[in-house]
């Protein structure tokens, strides 16, 4: 469990797709973009980037991405289970509490930045200081500390407003 039932949704996105099985609870980043307004876009996709160096955050997963045989068993609904290759819930706005940590433990009040393979870490871990466009990797703010089951609270402020 990467993402506490503890929230507050302010803004969502429902406009990508994700084609891995990946856990809810970290911050996913563009893959390739769809082109025009259309909400069911195949080619908008998101992923867990490896390497946050040059990756453009879109939100925070909402949604377990599983691949299961959909013949032989349903999606568990209560998990919030999406099939790979199917749209996810982006949280672009709001607080979670998660554990896709990296690095030294924050403090409340610590910027959040986009980590290795969509964690996040209080000091930007890549290897250089800024995109090629001049912007940091800053998704949010942390609202506490790490507690004893390794979790933190954070506030997820996308796009990217350089809190």
């Amino acid at each position: 469990m990467a993402l506490k039932s503890d929230r507050s949704t302010l803004h969502t996105d429902i406009s990508f797709f994700m084609n891995e099985a990946a856990t809810r609870g970290g911050v996913v980043s563009l893959s390739t973009g769809g082109s025009g307004a259309a909400m069911d876009q195949g080619a908008a996709l998101v992923t867990y980037s490896a390497v946050p160096s040059g990756a453009v955050p879109v939100g925070l997963l909402v949604n377990d991405m599983v691949n299961i045989d959909l013949t032989r068993q349903h999606l568990n609904q209560h998990k919030d289970e999406v099939q790979k290759g199917g749209k996810v819930t982006l949280l672009t706005k709001g607080y979670v509490v998660t554990d896709m940590l990296e690095g030294t433990s924050p403090s409340a009040g610590d910027p959040a930045y986009l980590a290795h393979s969509g964690r996040l870490a209080v000091s930007d871990l890549s290897s250089d200081d800024s995109d090629d466009d001049g912007s940091t990797r800053v998704v949010g703010r942390f609202l506490s500390s790490v507690d004893q089951d390794g979790y933190a609270k954070v506030f997820i402020d996308l796009p990217n407003t350089n809190v």
